[in-house]
């Protein structure tokens, strides 16, 4: 939203821009309201404002064919097949959407055509492998003297070495690029925004802004609603990291409409008036969280996922699902995909409860200790060859997914949640289940029983349910709609949906948090068509959702 927002402002003042998404799961096509592809594309309303959204997977099948295209019809079919097939795993996805991005970031000639080129990234930790991976590829670039490491992805690349030095260092040019990122007045993407800002100052990129959309606080009034919203604000702003206080801050008030138009993006930046809709509420029965949690415990599930965009409060009702489920003596173990996690410990120590999170260089030591073991006694040469491809980008995302097949395995305890990574990411590692094996087993000719077992496992209800997590909110409810009929295309059923944080439950008074709780009405209707009214609604709570404050969300009473 505040991307769009920003690149309408700046075409309607008469300047040129493109607006470019990297999220593997953009939303531009729904608050523009049209199709938009990895085409350049004009929007007749914006003059001089131009979209593009890059598609991971299709980016993937164009770097594919560029590789293995010069030597169809010059090589033997079972050739090209074995070439095909080095390039079928989720690194060659993740190198040709870098590759993408890169080359945007580098065109000069592109860029010198735009007088500002606004990229949408995926969700933080997406974001940071994205702009890590320009340093990566680099490094291993310098220390691959072999040339065989991760060769079907890589043979892509040394040849634009220099795209991708140049797009690191326009990253880090504070002259050229700004790193805009974007929070809520609230403790945990806080910490999130804290931890990318680290991150990215590691990396050399400095040239950061805060951006906290949606804030309550400058709103004149006395509703008690409205004096807590406030008060939580206030007190995540007092509790903001001392780093994070450092850098160039500016804010959006929340704002009474939803950005599903045009002309609600134009009014985003400045108004409180906005295109609001008049639905009426469609949905009979509005069941609360502790529905969800009995259906839980009489189903016998071993494994549960929660899955969304980011910011919808996956971790949260994740988190209030292990509360729950540990304190009727089921034995949970709580954890999280999410490269920018941030589930906290068990502070409460309760009873039948643990909680993890996966720890990237841990499992990337572990995995070539693994490899470098079980390749025993063999010539130094060999094992040169060995130790440079595990130096390989690839190498780390064969080590997380190693894990995260691990952790569907299961463990002792009754039921394993897993607070997943937001949608792109997770989108990215499911369609991961049925060719990382062929890389697993290119690197170290063994294919765990967790991964060949893995896409039978998240298959099978009985074993496997997943709950798609989203808000009241168009760009959410879009997101987790094309989130199920990935799912359901990858043979994995969406067996419960809940609605998170809903302002209309409350039942406000106060003209401008009415007006917000009436604009819910659609979306609401709209999941309720989408599940034939089988879904779970939470409302907003006052409370801190943490420890005992999470277990507030299973409150009794019908809605």
């Amino acid at each position: 939203s505040s991307a769009a927002a920003t690149a309408v402002t700046l075409a309607d003042e008469g300047k040129k821009v493109l607006l470019l998404s990297t999220d593997p799961a953009s939303n531009l096509q729904d608050i523009f309201g049209q199709g938009i592809s990895f085409e350049k594309k004009e929007i007749p309303e914006v003059p001089g404002l131009t979209v593009v959204n890059l598609d991971p997977l299709k980016s993937a099948e164009r770097y594919k064919e560029a590789v293995v295209g010069p030597y169809r019809g010059k090589l033997p079919e079972s050739l090209i097949r074995n070439m095909e097939e080095q390039l079928s795993g989720s690194c060659t996805v993740e190198v040709a959407a870098f590759n993408e991005f890169a080359g945007f970031l580098a065109d000069e000639e592109s860029l010198s055509v735009y007088d500002h080129v606004v990229f949408d990234t995926a969700p933080t930790g997406h974001t940071l492998r994205m702009l890590e991976l320009p340093a990566a590829w680099t490094s291993f670039l310098d220390s691959n003297k072999s040339g065989a490491s991760c060769l079907g992805q890589l043979s892509g690349l040394s040849e634009n070495r220099k795209t991708y030095e140049k797009a690191l260092k326009h990253l880090g040019d504070g002259a050229m690029t700004r790193i805009v990122l974007v929070s809520r007045a609230q403790k945990s993407p806080l910490l999130e925004a804290d931890r990318a800002s680290h991150e990215l100052s590691e990396l050399g990129i400095t040239n950061t802004i805060l951006l906290i959309n949606g804030m309550v606080m400058e709103r004149r009034g006395d509703d008690a609603m409205l004096l807590e919203m406030a008060r939580k604000e206030r007190e995540a702003l007092e509790a903001m990291p001392e780093k994070l206080r450092g850098v160039e801050t500016y804010s959006l008030p929340l704002r009474p409409y939803t950005i599903d138009s045009i002309g609600n993006i134009r009014a985003m930046l400045v108004s409180e008036e906005g295109t609001r809709d008049g639905e009426t509420l469609d949905a009979v029965s509005l069941k609360p969280l502790k529905d969800l949690a009995d259906r839980i415990r009489e189903s016998g599930v071993k494994v549960l996922f929660t899955m969304g965009k980011g910011g919808v409060g996956k971790t949260t009702i994740a988190s209030a699902l292990a509360h729950n489920l540990a304190d009727s003596g089921m034995r949970v173990h709580l954890t999280s995909t999410d490269p920018a996690s941030h589930l906290d410990e068990n502070p409460s120590g309760r009873k039948n409860l643990v909680i993890s999170t996966i720890d990237e260089d841990v499992e990337l030591a572990a995995y070539r200790e693994e490899v470098l073991s079980r390749a025993g006694d063999i010539s130094k040469e060999d094992r040169d060859y060995i130790e440079e491809d595990l130096r390989s980008p690839c190498t780390q995302e064969i080590a997380l997914f190693r894990k995260f097949a691990k952790i569907v395995k299961g463990s002792d305890e009754d039921i394993v949640i897993i607070d997943t990574a937001p949608t792109g990411h997770t989108l990215l590692l499911l369609d991961s289940t049925e060719s990382y094996h062929k890389e697993v087993q290119r690197s170290s000719g063994i294919i765990p029983d967790e991964v060949r077992e893995l896409l039978p496992r998240l298959r099978n209800p009985l074993e496997t349910q997943v709950i798609i997590v989203t808000l009241p909110e168009p760009t959410p409810f879009f997101e987790a709609e094309r989130l199920a009929e990935d799912l359901g295309r990858a043979g994995i059923k969406v067996s419960s949906w809940v609605l998170n944080q809903s302002m209309l439950l409350n039942q406000p008074e106060e003209p401008f948090l009415k007006a917000k709780g009436e604009s819910e009405k659609k979306w609401i209707n709209e999941v309720s068509r989408l599940t034939g009214g089988d879904f779970h609604i939470v409302p907003w709570m006052k409370e801190d959702l943490k420890d005992e404050g999470l277990l507030r969300l299973f409150q009794e009473e019908r809605i």
